[in-house]
């Protein structure tokens, strides 16, 4: 994988104070959305705890000596949210999903790669998806297996799939 390349806001330091401007600010917002989907996406980040957030690379350059504040990064995480990019898996809004794809479209592109594959009509362990060899070099390998679920559950829906339980294991057959 390669080294993640941060924009030119990141190393500008009023890049990391929230401005008041409504206008401004938009265009602050649409770049820090931006920022940490592409950062998500390039290090396989799917979930953010709020209480780590402050940790997190992205939202902290100790190059410029700059940190975006808790409550802003509340602000980022709340756009997010607005947007369709962060998913809150509790009322509390501590965790949340961080999806640089939505369910459906995760779901359409492990769909497609079923379809590529004959796997239709098959049983595939939700392992397989997500850790096998012949998905090495598709997109959803390695996806969170609640990112994974949620797009499995899109097709199923959609009729282009059917979860399985096997007990101690899940799986499922694409139809």
């Amino acid at each position: 994988m390669n080294e993640f390349q941060w924009p030119w806001q990141y190393s500008f330091p009023p890049f990391f104070t929230l401005q008041s401007n409504a206008d401004v600010r938009k265009t602050q917002l649409d770049a820090w959305c931006a920022l940490v989907i592409s950062w998500g996406k390039s290090n396989n980040i799917s979930q953010i705890d709020v209480a780590e957030t402050s940790s997190l690379p992205v939202f902290k350059n100790p190059a410029i000596s700059r940190a975006l504040p808790a409550n802003s990064i509340a602000v980022v995480l709340d756009e997010l949210a607005k947007r369709g990019n962060l998913e809150w898996t509790d009322k509390t809004k501590r965790r949340g999903y961080l999806l640089w794809r939505s369910p459906a479209e995760w779901g359409q592109q492990i769909y497609t790669w079923a379809q590529s594959t004959s796997r239709l009509n098959n049983v595939c362990t939700l392992y397989e998806i997500t850790q096998g060899d012949d998905t090495a070099d598709q997109e959803f390998h390695c996806l969170d297996g609640d990112v994974l679920l949620k797009a499995l559950r899109t097709l199923e829906v959609s009729g282009k799939a059917e979860l399985m339980d096997f007990g101690d294991n899940q799986g499922v057959k694409f139809l």
